[in-house]
């Protein structure tokens, strides 16, 4: 989308209580979104563990700070957090998800932000995901204790550690 030759995105932003308000935001590729005080904007992250309980991960590329984390993005203008989550899983992974595998998880409030957490049981074939190169280096599955490692050594993205560990504790007990 563009804005005065500017190419970025709308996302809408929210009240306190979650509700749609009238207002768009836009955000301009690479930048951090500055959401207004009082409001709120929406992102998702997705949480998708194979039958072995190993959780597919994603190094970032260089330019999103070359971390490991699940996939995940802001909710776009119109779209639901449900869209959002399949959109940003086909946009950075190639792959498709049916909305009927997308479990609403939790909803985390932050100081400016929503954050809607999607849990997926899928076995994917990782050599038919065609990550974007812009945004991911490459993906693998992760056992829990080598992600809990990525977090105590500090390489696993800071905002995706609290979703992480209410997963773990919901899916995953026996492997704490």
């Amino acid at each position: 989308m563009l804005k005065s030759d500017k190419y970025g995105e709308y996302t809408d932003l929210y009240d306190e209580d979650k509700n749609k308000t009238d207002k768009k935001l836009f955000r301009e590729k690479g930048t951090k979104l500055e959401v207004p005080s009082g409001y709120y904007n929406i992102v998702v992250l997705a949480f998708i563990k194979n039958s072995k309980g190993e959780y597919l991960i994603q190094k970032t590329s260089k330019n999103k700070k070359g971390v490991f984390a699940v996939t995940g993005g802001h909710v776009k203008s119109g779209e639901t957090s449900l869209d959002a989550v399949i959109n940003e899983i086909n946009e950075e992974l190639g792959i498709k998800i049916d909305k009927k595998d997308c479990k609403l998880f939790k909803t985390y409030k932050y100081e400016s932000a929503f954050k809607d957490v999607f849990y997926i049981e899928k076995d994917i074939d990782l050599n038919k995901v065609k990550y974007s190169k812009e945004e991911v280096e490459y993906v693998k599955y992760m056992r829990v204790d080598e992600i809990n490692k990525l977090i105590k050594d500090n390489k696993f993205r800071k905002t995706n550690i609290d979703a992480f560990n209410d997963i773990v504790s919901k899916f995953n007990s026996d492997c704490l």
